[in-house]
């Protein structure tokens, strides 16, 4: 019985030594990085550039896979439905992580438990334009166009439930002015409609609007972030020129699907946190008028998630928009 138990030992002892822990072969297929929206947008650009450099760091294949549809849902929903291994990841964003779980009346998944947040890779700031032709150069002055306007302005936006949305939303309250809504499909026509005269403001990503200011098109009042963004210098955040307390940016951050292994998590969240870290992805960041950020562990990220669920839920009620969706 001695021999028996002792032989017992040594062959578990073995299969334990012989059983790699799950981070340190990772990976030894391809991994494949879920884009939830058409290719050519901020999620691709960030799945391509994540990819691209995992695979410098780790000598893995990682390839991009666009999975568009329904603001994020359709990709959201394959996600949590994969393998939690560490094969499937996606580049989330803040619209799809916490906006959308009080935009809609009925999610099919939580942002909170379904997924095992990985790593921040940006936050986005944004700029709020108006029409070049009015005559409002400060928040002043929006005010009084605002207030001597029938019917109040009209802010366009890329679609209901979209940053430039909540944010135009948001600076209709602080401000206490009226202002409609009005939803395009896509960026690109709705600054169109503001450079036209067609609507008069709207917030924007800093990449998109920086053609139109560039060509008179459109003026610059304020950026959402609290501090002021190295592509738009000169420009100064709202909460400095009259809007209280205003600080709003959409983020990214790269997922996984719920239990995921924490060894393969931890690892790929300090794969991340040194991609961001480098000269050149912070200089091309810069350029394009984003934020590069030094992502928090993943606990912490779980923190933040829930925070801004209610952060951006909150807007969402105020705005009368909940379940609208």
């Amino acid at each position: 019985m001695k021999t028996y138990a002792t032989s017992a030992l040594i062959a578990l002892a073995a299969l334990v030594t012989a059983t790699p822990a799950p981070a340190q072969h990772y990976p030894d297929r391809v991994v494949t990085i879920v884009a939830p929206a058409a290719p050519g947008g901020l999620y691709s650009i960030f799945a391509r550039l994540i990819g691209s450099k995992l695979e410098q760091r780790l000598g893995g294949t990682f390839i991009v896979e666009n999975r568009p549809g329904a603001s994020s849902i359709v990709g959201a929903t394959y996600v949590i439905r994969s393998a939690p291994n560490g094969y499937t990841l996606m580049v989330a964003n803040s619209t799809g992580m916490a906006t959308n779980v009080t935009l809609h009346k009925s999610l099919p998944y939580d942002p909170a438990n379904d997924f095992a947040p990985i790593a921040l890779i940006a936050r986005i700031p944004e700029v709020l334009v108006v029409n070049a032709a009015l005559p409002v150069h400060s928040i002043a002055d929006l005010v009084k166009l605002a207030n001597s306007t029938r019917g109040g302005l009209s802010f366009g936006s890329a679609g209901t439930g979209t940053s430039q949305h909540l944010e135009g939303e948001l600076l209709k309250t602080k401000l206490g002015i009226d202002m409609t809504h009005i939803p395009y499909k896509g960026m690109a026509p709705a600054i169109n409609d503001v450079a036209g005269g067609h609507i008069q403001l709207i917030f924007s990503p800093i990449p998109i609007a920086a053609p139109m200011l560039q060509a008179g098109k459109v003026r610059a009042l304020g950026v959402t972030t609290a501090q002021r963004v190295e592509a738009l210098p000169d420009v100064p955040p709202l909460a400095e020129i009259g809007v209280k307390d205003f600080d709003a940016s959409s983020w990214f951050m790269l997922v996984a699907p719920a239990k995921t292994p924490t060894e393969i998590v931890e690892r790929l969240n300090a794969e991340v946190r040194g991609i961001t870290s480098e000269a050149d992805v912070r200089q091309e960041f810069n350029r394009l008028g984003l934020v590069a950020v030094s992502t928090p562990p993943p606990d912490e990220l779980k923190r933040f998630v829930r925070s801004e669920i209610a952060r951006w839920g909150d807007v969402v009620r105020k705005a009368g928009l909940a379940g609208s969706e």
